[in-house]
């Protein structure tokens, strides 16, 4: 069986690298200081998922991940749990999400973070024979509980290995990521880390 049609949470490697990935769906505001602090800090890699509504809601907004040269992915198009449908659904809300994403933004999508990372063996077999890698996380900020910035700089610094892929968000529910970022980059960058999108990662 081919490895794309397994989920990817991390990538196994001696290299010190890192993928940083964010989630948006919803709200303009968060982003906008995220993509400050990557431009600020030279992070020049990371990957952003992007659910439809929103690319078609924030056409200017996601256009410009593309040209800051910010790799992008599909995060569907409805916020539901994919093993609560039946692959049919499932089929037609990635085709569209996909079909979105590529007007808007001219990107052929072949990654995919499942809304909320819900997904079993017969979504992901489902979403591999659509052509998408499944990407899942090894870290998990848990940025979108706005549990204090201290709290998420930890959650994302702490036991972080090589080949580690790393979970923030940039919708507007995220309401302290833009803060703990800086402090993030900062840290991983001090244990040696390498920014990378998370295609680069898999070809490590």
């Amino acid at each position: 069986m081919s490895s794309k049609f397994e989920p990817v949470y991390r990538v196994d490697t001696k290299k010190k690298r890192i993928a940083l990935t964010f989630d948006i769906g919803w709200g303009g505001n968060v982003l906008k200081p995220v993509l400050q602090v990557l431009s600020a800090n030279k992070v020049k890699k990371a990957t952003f998922f992007l659910s439809s509504p929103w690319v078609v809601k924030r056409p200017d907004l996601a256009r410009k991940i593309k040209t800051m040269g910010y790799e992008i992915g599909s995060h569907g198009q409805l916020h539901e749990n994919y093993t609560e449908h039946s692959s049919k659904w499932i089929s037609s809300e990635v085709i569209l999400a996909g079909a979105a994403i590529r007007r808007v933004t001219g990107v052929q999508c072949r990654l995919i973070r499942t809304p909320n990372g819900d997904m079993n063996h017969r979504v992901t077999q489902l979403l591999g024979a659509l052509g998408y890698r499944t990407i899942h996380w090894s870290v998990d900020s848990m940025d979108w509980m706005n549990p204090g910035v201290r709290s998420i700089i930890r959650n994302s610094t702490r036991k972080v290995k090589a080949g580690d892929i790393l979970l923030l968000h940039a919708s507007d529910s995220a309401l302290q990521t833009a803060r703990a970022l800086p402090f993030i980059i900062r840290k991983l960058r001090m244990q040696g880390f390498e920014f990378v999108t998370v295609s680069e990662l898999l070809r490590s």
